[in-house]
């Protein structure tokens, strides 16, 4: 007797064919936080690492294009033929124009090679994320009584500020502009709320009081990978010294050491 009954498909043939809704939407929503994570990493590492590569470059860019600007350590001078150190009313440049980069920094703490350009302005997209360090339009100018104030980032586009918290009382802060040196020394440092504008007073910490010494501030994020809260460094002027007798004994071989010479 011949059989009437037909095939019987394989069991999981037709879990294949109606596979649940919800496993198709697990499926694709992982591929899709797959996705997001891979552009996550991409963002971070260009945030934290491609924009410091350009903005290095650029930076080092504009110093190179003043022509003026010192970037080499110089020799360590013989005591007998060192500069005499400056102490009266320094020479004050005017203020510049938005944009323009009339100075550079170089902090013996933080290496030879530490040089970083400073120009007009604080605002992040033409200033800050592009040429380095920013002057706080309004305050005072390098060697000025009262106080010169700049700022800059601690992470991404080039960090110049980014060993802010090594700095230590007595520390060297060393600004060239076209004609003079000014030689700035740490005197305090301290963390405050971004509202504290009073950090870059021409007395900081006293916006009643008349400045009577000229000073110098930076100001830059804290803590790291944050904008909570500002990392302030104090400095006052030691002493000046034109550029054309030569390089401060602070930048000098072998005076990169805290303190400086």
């Amino acid at each position: 007797m011949t059989s009437t009954r037909e095939p019987v498909a394989p069991a999981d043939a037709g879990a294949r064919r109606r596979a649940p809704v919800g496993a198709v939407v697990v499926g694709v929503l992982g591929e899709l936080l797959i996705t997001l994570g891979v552009l996550l990493g991409l963002f971070v590492a260009w945030q934290l690492w491609w924009t410091d590569v350009v903005a290095d470059g650029e930076q080092a860019q504009v110093v190179e294009d003043l022509g003026w600007a010192v970037t080499e350590a110089a020799p360590k001078p013989e005591p007998e033929a060192a500069p005499e150190l400056r102490r009266d009313a320094a020479p004050v440049p005017a203020e510049p124009d938005h944009l323009t980069t009339f100075a550079t920094l170089q902090v013996p703490r933080w290496g030879p090679d530490y040089v970083r350009p400073i120009s007009q302005g604080t605002s992040r997209r033409d200033v800050l994320d592009v040429l380095g360090l920013g002057h706080y339009e309004g305050t005072a100018m390098p060697g000025a009584i009262g106080n010169f104030a700049v700022a800059g980032h601690r992470t991404t586009y080039g960090k110049p500020l980014n060993r802010v918290e090594e700095l230590q009382v007595g520390d060297p802060l060393v600004v060239q502009t076209q004609d003079t040196w000014y030689v700035y020394r740490v005197t305090e440092t301290q963390v405050v709320m971004p509202h504290q504008v009073e950090v870059i007073a021409p007395v900081p910490n006293q916006p009643e009081a008349q400045p009577t010494v000229a000073t110098m501030t930076l100001t830059t994020c804290h803590p790291m990978f944050s904008a909570r809260e500002r990392f302030i460094v104090h400095a006052v002027l030691d002493h000046w010294m034109p550029v054309a007798e030569g390089v401060p004994a602070e930048l000098a071989v072998g005076a990169q050491a805290a303190g400086g010479a």
